[in-house]
């Protein structure tokens, strides 16, 4: 199978091990979760060492009070969450964070991991190193197996793997290649899941929260044939125009009926992919027509504007595979063959929150890709993101530069933070782009944030 042996990977994990349940760091994943564990194998608990209310860290915010209905709906989350892996890819588009970021060999990253894909993504424009940080451990299981594969895999195999979503032979690549490259925890996972990759009616793109939705999807369309033709016939356009004609004429007249809108509206869908009700609340307060017009919007702005023919992110949840022609950066003949040949010994995979990883060591920063998870801590926890920015700051070098999405466009919470014994308001250690923001997000292929974000540390 061309598999050959390199060295293992190594699993960091936070030194800092306190009582506290953790916050998991995945894209819009910000929740409490409980010290819980990868099924039967063995049991480790992931804390965080948030230590609220110091004089450092006292916040003028005011926390939030859920209602009833915000407590059912967190609840609910924290519970489809408790023993989940959320993404099982990544729904940011790294070419953009590419041009943000304009990443150097001297460069050293924090990246949340979420699925992987842009930490391998970055991987090759050949920085110092990247630190994959999540303190949801079933997404460092996720990208440690793309890891192990791109390390013991050739690429047909690696390809069928993670670009199919099946290989036929999956068992037997797991157990004689990748078992003796993971580490425990990872272990005690992949064990119990390795028929994700070995269906062959399936795909492991249709497991995972993030999965469940798009077999949902797929479960739709079968029972509207018209509408599932029109949606293979618009990824198979060849032409920007031709695309929007096929989505004007044949698409958009089918897809939008009110048991979709009311299914897009609901916490349960939300939670389902991964975004939390705060982030749902705060797109309805911006959208007349709610959660649903927004995404909408969002949808016909990629559809019409945007070429289908290199949007990896939303094919792969209709064919459920990719292509060697649309696909992530990683999974590129001679990209794979460039992570194998030494970037990929590059990352390095901390099971931790943020602040706690930043804590935990010195070495200077100069790059931060922080997705999207302050929007949730703003929310209901913003003794703890001031006490983030406060880690963030203190090993960030001169000249860092950090991106971050948010449901909203111009999040309050970036006025609210105030920061140190001096509450200095975060804005004055900060310098943000947002005409380069604006401009990069409407190259955005995934196009499902209101906000894009680029700021600099003031010198």
């Amino acid at each position: 199978m061309g598999r050959d042996r390199k060295p293992p990977v190594i699993q960091r994990q936070s030194s800092r091990r306190k009582a506290a349940t953790g916050w998991s760091c995945s894209g819009a994943i910000l929740l409490r979760i409980s010290p819980t564990d990868f099924g039967d194998g063995p049991r480790r608990r992931i804390t965080g060492s948030h230590t609220l209310n110091t004089p450092a860290t006292t916040t003028t915010a005011t926390k939030a009070t859920p209602t009833l209905a915000d407590r059912i709906d967190q609840n609910v989350f924290n519970a489809i969450y408790s023993r989940a892996l959320v993404y099982n890819t990544c729904w940011e588009d790294p070419a953009v964070d590419r041009m943000a970021l304009n990443l150097t060999p001297d460069d050293t990253l924090l990246v949340i991991t979420s699925a992987g894909c842009n930490v391998l993504d970055y991987a090759l424009t050949g920085p110092r190193r990247i630190h994959a940080v999540d303190a949801n451990p079933r997404q460092n299981a996720l990208l440690e197996l793309k890891i192990a594969g791109i390390r013991r895999l050739n690429h047909a195999d690696f390809f069928a793997v993670f670009g199919h979503g099946y290989h036929p032979e999956f068992r037997e690549i797991y157990r004689d290649a990748l078992r003796e490259e993971l580490s425990p925890s990872a272990l005690a996972f992949w064990d119990r899941r390795a028929a994700w990759f070995g269906n062959p009616n399936g795909s492991f793109y249709f497991h995972g929260l993030s999965g469940i939705v798009a077999r949902l999807f797929q479960t739709y369309l079968k029972a509207r044939p018209r509408l599932a033709a029109s949606v293979r016939e618009l990824f198979e356009t060849s032409t920007l125009d031709d695309q929007r004609h096929v989505y004007d004429t044949r698409v958009q007249p089918l897809i939008w009926t009110p048991s979709v809108n009311w299914t897009l509206s609901r916490q349960l869908t939300m939670s389902m992919l991964g975004v939390p009700h705060p982030q749902r609340k705060e797109v309805q307060a911006q959208h007349a027509h709610g959660v649903a017009g927004f995404v909408r919007e969002s949808i016909e702005y990629v559809f019409r504007q945007l070429p289908l023919s290199t949007n990896y992110f939303w094919s792969v949840y209709v064919r459920g595979r990719y292509s060697e022609q649309c696909c992530p950066e990683y999974l590129k003949r001679e990209n794979f063959a460039a992570l194998k040949a030494g970037l990929v010994d590059r990352i390095e995979l901390h099971t931790s929150t943020v602040t706690d990883f930043l804590r935990g060591g010195e070495e200077p920063i100069s790059r931060f890709v922080l997705l999207d998870h302050m929007d949730w801590m703003s929310s209901y926890y913003p003794e703890a993101l001031e006490e983030e920015w406060l880690a963030i700051l203190s090993r960030a070098t001169a000249n860092a530069r950090m991106i971050f999405r948010s449901a909203h466009a111009a999040p309050t919470y970036l006025d609210r933070i105030e920061l140190g014994a001096t509450r200095t308001p975060l804005r004055d250690h900060l310098e943000f782009h947002p005409e380069l923001a604006r401009e990069l997000s409407l190259l955005d292929r995934v196009h499902t944030y209101a906000g894009f974000h680029i700021a600099d540390v003031r010198a």
